[in-house]
């Protein structure tokens, strides 16, 4: 597994229903391949300040968006390869640089600022750490996965994410997925990632199914429900003026 990646695409999300996700594979699933992961239990853990500074300025922009995190296909051990990723988003384009490294590495990393290696992409992800005053762990996300791929559009991945939940404390990719339901049982986030204009035969599937994309952030739902739990204000900017909202 390379050390390093790079991704640069276009990102859709849909929230289906069970029903519609049935009928939707009955139309596509004879173009789709599992990838590399298949079916997985994946956690992300969010990097973020004391004062949340990066999912607030998230949850506020609105061209640019910044996330850092760390990611493991099922829950790791100390010698598991875990991602640690910057993922940016701007005018519609996803842009992410992933590295690859153990989760021992990882976390001495985090702790420590050791890098574990040198690389242009380590650099990149560093500049932003240094950037945000070395962020900590401040949410963790798990899912549950479908990850799909079309041999005849290499860059087409689907993904349908359920029992999207999350949690606050035990904040480290060893200590399993448990946590706190964010969306009803039976809905499935379907997310599209293509380098350009996604296949015919999807656009079709999708509206013949009455499907519309949507907008659905894990981290930034995870963040407002734990405000809303805590009684917490929130601002948010509406007509170009910022005002403090009630949750």
């Amino acid at each position: 597994m390379d050390a390093t990646c790079i991704f640069k695409r276009i990102e859709k999300k849909y929230l289906l229903s069970e029903a519609q996700y049935d009928a939707l594979f009955q139309r596509i699933g004879a173009h789709l391949k599992p990838d590399e992961f298949g079916r997985s239990t994946v956690l992300s853990l969010y990097l973020d300040t004391p004062d949340h500074r990066i999912i607030r300025n998230s949850i506020e922009a609105v061209d640019y968006k910044e996330k850092l995190r760390l990611r493991s296909y099922g829950t790791a051990k100390p010698d598991s390869t875990v991602f640690l990723e910057l993922k940016k988003k701007y005018g519609g384009v996803v842009y992410k640089r992933r590295a690859a490294m153990t989760l021992a590495e990882a976390e001495r990393y985090l702790r420590l600022g050791i890098k574990p290696f040198e690389s242009q992409i380590m650099a990149e992800i560093d500049w932003a750490m240094r950037l945000y005053g070395r962020p900590k762990g401040a949410m963790l996300i798990a899912c549950e996965r479908e990850a799909w791929f079309d041999e005849e559009h290499p860059d087409l991945r689907l993904t349908f994410d359920r029992n999207i939940r999350c949690r606050e404390n035990e904040l480290r990719l060893d200590r399993g997925s448990a946590g706190i339901g964010l969306l009803p049982e039976d809905r499935v986030l379907l997310e599209i990632k293509t380098a350009g204009a996604m296949p015919l035969w999807l656009a079709d599937a999708l509206d013949a199914e009455g499907i519309l994309p949507g907008s659905f952030s894990k981290y930034g739902a995870a963040y407002v429900r734990s405000l809303k739990e805590k009684n917490h204000p929130i601002s948010v900017i509406e007509g170009g003026e910022r005002h403090v909202v009630n949750l």
